[in-house]
């Protein structure tokens, strides 16, 4: 694994996990994880379960003891680490929004098909796909049950850098993120949503804002607040995006991804309208899908809660009992579970860079649509 921070700990954990819950034909062996700070890196290799710690992810793809290269890194040098996994034969898992640009994807994509011919496998880590609530709410859609889609309507919300002092770290830097909320967060939404319809964003249009344009530099924060007279620094990635798009079915969709909502933590949700129903899912209660069934008698509807903990629904029947929950980590065991069944199997594991490269082309959209602005005159 390259890099052990927020998404190495979750990957980490995954793996951990994933052979002890789930049988499976081949088992994950922790061999090393990489960082640029030999102490840190160390320190994080025992902390999170890894056999040893490097410094130079190039070691990595030169061992004979290691398959699988998973990318846990800014997305700076998604590109250039997983092109150079590919092309030295190992398996490749990368979190999402796959890269900074879409030419970068683009290049991932070739590097990915080209190793595909070979038998060596690639995915994207759209982790949420994984909710168990989320698959039934793609199963229900597929299964027809909702009709025709007419509306879509999905909003992440999170509030963690509505304090001007927050620092400019790395997630605020256009060349290390790529973008700032619309990439980050809102290309979990857009994949998602393309996931649970089955249809995918055709058109955009949308705009996005940078509330606040200067931040203390990191160097010069302590903590979460910066020192009077910290030196600053430029802010260039979008703090909020807010677009509409059409669906290849025909539908309409909003989007919003922001970080600033104060009072919201993370907060996703994604509401599908169809002529025959709707459905609803709420992160912050992620065992759980609404359904709206317009097929039955008038006095009968209603929205009604599915707990989403039975053995027949997805994933679940690995875990505990009926309505005993499950969390967030979980949906990265899942995403591990996916990708290690098909590796051993030789098949293609989902979301592939095709489908990442597709959320992509959308976040390209937005950033370059340019919403027209009508004046509304007394």
């Amino acid at each position: 694994m390259v890099g052990y921070a927020f998404m190495g700990a979750a990957h980490s954990q995954a793996w951990r996990t994933v052979n002890r819950v789930f049988d499976l034909p081949a088992r994950a062996t922790m061999v090393a994880v990489c960082g640029r700070d030999g102490a840190k890196v160390a320190e994080a290799a025992s902390r999170l379960g890894w056999a040893e710690a490097v410094t130079d992810w190039r070691e990595l793809l030169a061992r004979d003891d290691i398959d699988v290269i998973d990318i846990c890194t800014p997305g700076d040098s998604h590109a250039e680490i997983a092109i150079a996994a590919l092309e030295a034969g190992k398996h490749v898992l990368c979190e999402k929004p796959l890269a900074n640009t879409v030419d970068e994807a683009r290049a991932m994509v070739a590097a990915a098909v080209k190793a595909r011919a070979l038998g060596v496998r690639s995915a994207c880590g759209f982790n949420y796909r994984r909710v168990p609530a989320v698959s039934l709410m793609r199963n229900l859609v597929a299964d027809g049950r909702l009709g025709a889609i007419r509306h879509v309507r999905a909003v992440y919300l999170q509030d963690w850098i509505t304090d001007p002092n927050f620092p400019l770290v790395w997630r605020l830097q256009k060349d290390k993120a790529g973008s700032g909320a619309l990439g980050d967060i809102g290309a979990h939404i857009i994949d998602l949503t393309q996931f649970v319809t089955g249809q995918q964003i055709t058109g955009v249009t949308g705009i996005t804002e940078t509330f606040i344009k200067e931040r203390p530099l990191p160097e010069a924060s302590s903590g979460l607040s910066a020192r009077a007279g910290a030196t600053t620094g430029e802010v260039t990635v979008d703090d909020a995006a807010v677009f509409v798009a059409r669906l290849s079915g025909g539908g309409l969709a909003t989007y919003e991804a922001t970080r600033f909502a104060t009072g919201r933590k993370n907060g996703l949700k994604v509401e599908i309208n169809g002529e025959l129903g709707s459905l609803v899912f709420d992160l912050e209660r992620l065992n759980e899908l609404e359904y709206y069934d317009a097929t039955r008698p008038t006095a009968e509807q209603g929205f009604s809660r599915i707990l989403v903990t039975e053995g027949e629904h997805p994933y679940v029947s690995a875990w505990w009992p009926p309505g005993h929950i499950i969390g967030y980590e979980h949906s990265f065991t899942h995403e591990m579970r996916d990708f290690i069944e098909a590796v051993a199997t030789g098949t293609d594991p989902t979301p592939s860079f095709e489908d990442a490269l597709q959320v992509q082309l959308v976040l390209d959209a937005v950033e370059k649509s340019d919403a027209s602005w009508v004046s509304v005159l007394a």
